[in-house]
């Protein structure tokens, strides 16, 4: 039996729980053999400024500014929270939404008094994911999944808003779900499949 191509992908994060779930993805894919590692010496590096306004512009900052280190392909996420009671907030500065380097925290605090009283509660998680080479563009996928936003935490797995966010499907939040269970059906998982999906097709 042929072996399957491998393509050494590198993540622009050094994220464990973001690194798991583009590894259960890229071991989903029966097209081909993907090997995903952050970006050899990622934390040394200075990140770039975050100066898009959308998740699409941030993304492919990220990847086209790391791609600059290395001769492989680098692939930049971003991703956030859209709340719909508070004008789509905080969106693309959900990572920073109690401050520029707020932890997981207390950026749900914040949520959590910002929403207070309010009835409209409908929320979504967004992720576009940028693929580069060469400080060259070569594709990006984005996806998003449907919620609402919980009166309280609940669950410990996940990190960032999953623990407030309320997947109705499953009737969990998504800190209640599994790792499997949530890359499942989430936005990066969504995502990132598309990406790998273009990369099969690409014959790079």
């Amino acid at each position: 039996m042929k072996s399957l191509p491998t393509t050494l992908l590198y993540a622009c994060s050094s994220n464990a729980g973001k690194l798991a779930e583009f590894a259960q993805a890229a071991g989903e894919s029966t097209s081909a053999t993907f090997r995903i590692l952050p970006l050899p010496g990622i934390k040394q590096l200075t990140p770039p400024e975050e100066s898009g306004s959308t998740f699409a512009e941030n993304a492919a900052l990220k990847a086209l500014y790391y791609s600059r280190f290395t001769n492989e392909l680098v692939f930049g996420d971003d991703s956030g929270l859209e709340v719909d009671g508070l004008g789509g907030a905080p969106g693309v500065l959900s990572a920073r939404f109690a401050a520029p380097d707020a932890t997981d925290e207390q950026n749900n605090e914040l949520l959590l008094a910002k929403i207070a009283g309010v009835s409209q509660r409908s929320a979504r998680f967004v992720t576009v994911i940028a693929l580069a080479r060469g400080e060259q563009l070569l594709t990006s996928c984005s996806a998003n999944v449907a919620g609402e936003i919980l009166p309280a935490l609940r669950g410990v797995n996940g990190f960032g808003y999953d623990p407030l966010f309320f997947y109705p499907p499953l009737n969990r939040s998504f800190a209640e779900l599994t790792n499997p269970e949530k890359f499942a059906v989430s936005a990066r998982g969504k995502a990132f499949r598309g990406v790998l999906q273009w990369l099969s097709e690409a014959n790079l």
